[in-house]
């Protein structure tokens, strides 16, 4: 909200920053809460859905930009103003939602707040009792319980210790994969309208259109690869996504370079990032489930701070220098470059992927403080 007011580019920046902030955070939360709140049989495609879900926000937001954008509706300096008013409105209703996603016990218990947890998982048998009409449903498997020793506090040094000692190829492959999907994300999303203008000759005020039919290429992606990111299997479907969104870019950066048909160029792209959306939802994914429980909120944070960190900020600078240029050859060998980093994610995908599907978080990486046992306690 505080972005609407803005008086100054200081201003601006500094109201974005804190913005920024907050959308990295929640990036750890949300997925954090996917995965230990949703079965591992649709774990995957939950939560590529929810990821890509993002899109359904920059379509409407693309959309709400032909609107409030016409200067013949309003004024220069009011429809810019009032769009970050209505992605203010659209926050505050998050804290309603909020109140009914229940805290994770899996968390709970680690945490020795095991009667916050059963009250929570009673809460959920209930619920689908009501719904599926079952008086009864199967007990849990005593074969599968955990010996937990409960601690109110992990420090972060052991955290951290953990995550990148016992699973360096992990951490690799979680870099790999942030690294190339911000690089070519953000290199196209902060350049795209600049592209359209520059070279396809777009008026400035018909750029939305493009935007929202790109936006809504990289939801479906998620929606419609996602089941077989539980059936099909995480390595093959990540690996595709990432290796067939770098083909795509190849052929992408080729017809830049040999047609000026923006209707052509934009049919490809939303082919690339059709598939790069998987992928780059798939990133989230990987990174949640692959490390301990105590470590999955801020592996989250970590791979998505150091991918955005390089790619992000790497892949927008490089592809807007060379837009600037107005050499076509130049952009074109930008998507090269994408192409490339983006293979790279896919290989480490095919080297060191993790086989998570339809597996129990535990079971994938166990928790740490199933390593120990001060106090014993049967976790089911």
């Amino acid at each position: 909200m505080a972005t609407a007011f803005a008086f100054s580019p200081w201003y601006f920046f500094l109201a974005r920053f804190v913005t920024g902030a907050g959308i990295g955070g929640e990036y750890a939360a949300i997925n954090s809460a996917i995965d230990e709140l949703i079965p591992a049989r649709v774990r995957g495609r939950v939560d590529l859905v929810i990821n890509g879900s993002y899109w359904l926000g920059a379509a409407g937001g693309s959309a709400l930009a032909l609107l409030l954008l016409n200067e013949d509706l309003f004024a220069k300096d009011l429809g810019w103003r009032l769009a970050f008013g209505f992605g203010a409105l659209l926050g505050l209703l998050i804290f309603i939602v909020r109140r009914h996603v229940p805290e994770s016990p899996r968390w709970l218990f680690i945490h020795g707040r095991e009667d916050e947890a059963e009250a929570i998982i009673d809460s959920i048998e209930r619920e689908v009792k009501d719904e599926s009409g079952e008086d009864h449903l199967e007990e849990v498997d005593d074969k599968h319980a955990l010996t937990i020793g409960q601690r109110h506090t992990i420090p972060f040094r052991e955290i951290a210790a953990v995550a990148f000692t016992k699973y360096p190829k992990r951490a690799v492959l979680g870099l790999a994969q942030f690294v190339g999907q911000a690089f070519l994300y953000n290199g196209i999303t902060f350049n795209l309208g600049t592209l359209m203008t520059g070279f396809f000759d777009v008026a400035a005020d018909i750029v939305p259109v493009f935007l929202v039919l790109w936006a809504i290429s990289n939801f479906l992606g998620p929606v419609i690869l996602g089941k077989l990111f539980d059936t099909v299997g995480r390595k093959p479907m990540i690996t595709m996504s990432y290796i067939g969104s770098a083909v795509v870019a190849v052929i992408l950066a080729l017809v830049l370079t040999t047609s000026d048909n923006e209707w052509l160029f934009l049919a490809i792209l939303m082919v690339c990032f059709f598939l790069a959306s998987a992928g780059a939802s798939s990133a989230y994914l990987t990174v949640s489930e692959i490390f301990p429980m105590e470590t999955r909120a801020l592996a989250i944070a970590f791979f998505y701070a150091v991918g955005t960190g390089l790619g992000g900020i790497i892949g927008p600078l490089l592809f807007g220098r060379f837009i600037e240029s107005g050499d076509v050859g130049l952009v074109a060998l930008g998507f090269y470059i994408s192409a490339g980093v983006m293979a790279v994610g896919g290989l480490f995908e095919l080297l060191f992927g993790v086989k998570a599907e339809r597996t129990k978080l535990e079971d994938i990486a166990r928790p740490l403080t199933a390593q120990e046992s001060p106090a014993p306690r049967q976790a089911p």
